[in-house]
This record gives structure tokens, C-alpha cells and sequence, in this order.
């Protein structure tokens, strides 16, 4: 399984068209065959960072997601209206155990 985590420093307020923008991604992202998980979250303690965690079930479906229209068509929204800075990890991972 690959696992990506990481920030994005907006700068400024999430608007009407980011918060679209956002959930279009997420709602496409999720439809795609071998998308384990996709979600934005606003940090709460920084309402200007946004929170992302994606789950693949291989590196072949990341590799979809990232030629799909739907990743280029968020990349040009992002690059219309560029965060501050992001940072973002890739793991490769098991399943993980429940925590009790």
C-alpha cells in the first residue's frame, strides 16, 4: 500500500472556489479504482492549512491518479492560486493494525 500525507499553507482562507476545488478532488480521487482513502482536512489549529491523506492499493494506481483529468485539472486551479508551501510524504506501507 502507498500512504501520502502532507500540508498546505493556503495563506489565506479556504473561498468558495478552493473549497470546490477541493471537493471535486476528493469526490474523483475517491471513484478511482484502487483509491483506498483521499481526504483534505483544515487543521483546526490553522484554519490557512489544509491537511491531505491519501491510501493506494499499489503504486501503479498512484501512477493513474496522477495522468487522470481530474489531477491535471486541480494542478491548474493550484497553480492559478498558488499556496504558500506544502509538504508531502510518500510511504510505502502495510495495512496497519486497529488501534484498541
Amino acid at each position: 500500500m502507498i500512504q501520502i500525507n502532507g500540508t498546505i499553507n493556503l495563506g489565506r482562507t479556504i473561498d468558495a472556489a478552493m473549497q470546490k476545488a477541493l471537493v471535486d478532488m476528493v469526490r474523483a480521487s475517491r471513484a478511482e479504482d484502487g483509491c483506498l482513502d483521499y481526504a483534505f482536512a483544515r487543521d483546526l489549529a490553522d484554519p490557512d492549512r489544509l491537511i491531505l491523506f491519501e491510501r493506494w492499493r499499489d503504486q501503479a494506481a498512484l501512477d493513474a491518479h496522477a495522468r487522470s483529468a481530474h489531477m491535471a485539472e486541480f494542478q491548474e486551479f493550484m497553480a492559478a492560486n498558488p499556496p504558500l508551501s506544502r509538504d508531502f510524504r510518500v510511504y510505502e506501507t502495510d495495512e496497519g493494525q486497529p488501534l484498541d
